[in-house]
């Protein structure tokens, strides 16, 4: 199949443009994540240089085939590290392409794979001050979104004024605000986000999300956003791997079995038909292939080309689990 160039799309109404598809750096920037196969995919070879080079490589694929938003966090390990070297070496202006980060989350597992803790979290304001900063040491004028990474209300987060304050401060310079959420209240959480003003204005310009055909809780609130003109980003369009072919798990086997006929009925892999339900969502602007490897990319952008009939999105949409048992079973996921 031949695939297409990403089309471009306003992003929400921060006055960024993106492709529709964008590439998350959250399986790229360190040894463990819970994506299923990941330790296959990086083929033992953790050593940061490898890896700095495996990330480029896929960076480069990605830019030439016209992906322009590149999404990354503090607590990815070094991938704002290896985005930022990939993006001076290529000679890669700020206005030629969207960046987006993410504050909130150290990574702690000292680039091991079996750490007792590979992120820890903290909503302060000190630690939004201390993380800003390096963030943008690394990724310098390119930084375009600024993201409170899983806002959740056990953080309290958007109840803490000096927070607020600190990113409405950043709002003034330029930095459009965003942030990701997960869990069974992400329609809460966003709607909360969407009622934060600061002089008036929204708070918040973008909101990150997870939404695919097991977890669908979200669409009516991002339908909302939307609406007044949040940009939204979707995550984790293929659950962690669960909705690839790597899941073998015996109590999956019936979804599978639905994902596997509607592929081969229309001729494409099963991520691809996924990711191109994703990518019909009317409010999304930038779905994020969270890719480890080109081969995964390729796959991945294939989906521009997919177009759904009546068949495949009624049986997507009986695929449907209650947001406690997805959430449930993506806590249950083990970092590898």
């Amino acid at each position: 199949m031949q695939q297409t160039t990403p089309a471009r799309r306003a992003l929400g109404a921060t006055g960024l443009t993106v492709s529709r598809l964008g590439l998350g750096l959250a399986a790229l920037g360190r040894p463990g994540y819970i994506n299923l196969g990941h330790a296959t995919d990086l083929q033992g070879d953790y050593a940061p240089a490898a890896m700095e080079a495996r990330a480029h490589r896929v960076l480069d694929a990605a830019w030439a085939a016209g992906m322009r938003y590149f999404d990354a966090a503090r607590s990815y390990g070094r991938a704002e590290a290896f985005l930022g070297s990939w993006l001076a070496a290529r000679g890669i202006a700020p206005a030629e392409a969207v960046v987006g980060s993410k504050w909130g989350y150290r990574y702690t597992a000292d680039w091991q794979v079996d750490a007792p803790a590979h992120e820890i979290k903290e909503h302060s304001a000190a630690m939004l001050e201390r993380q800003w900063g390096e963030s943008r040491a690394l990724l310098g004028a390119h930084l375009d979104l600024y993201q409170i990474h899983s806002a959740t209300f056990e953080s309290r987060v958007l109840e803490n004024a000096a927070v607020l304050d600190g990113l409405w401060a950043l709002k003034r310079t330029g930095i459009r605000i965003g942030l990701s959420v997960s869990g069974t209240r992400q329609p809460q959480i966003l709607a909360a986000a969407r009622a934060l003003r600061r002089d008036g204005q929204p708070l918040f310009d973008c909101a990150q999300l997870t939404w695919n055909p097991l977890e669908t809780s979200v669409e009516e609130a991002a339908a909302a956003a939307a609406a007044t003109g949040m940009g939204i980003i979707v995550k984790e369009a293929l659950a962690n791997g669960r909705l690839t072919g790597r899941n073998t798990d015996p109590a999956f086997a019936v979804q599978r079995a639905v994902l596997e006929t509607q592929a081969r009925r229309l001729g494409v892999p099963m991520e691809t038909l996924v990711l191109a339900a994703a990518l019909e969502r009317p409010w999304a602007d930038v779905v994020l292939s969270g890719v480890a490897d080109v081969a995964q990319l390729d796959a991945n952008l294939a989906a521009l080309d997919v177009r759904l009939d009546a068949e495949a999105r009624a049986a997507l949409a009986n695929l449907t689990e209650p947001p406690e048992d997805y959430w449930q079973r993506r806590a249950a996921l083990t970092w590898n």
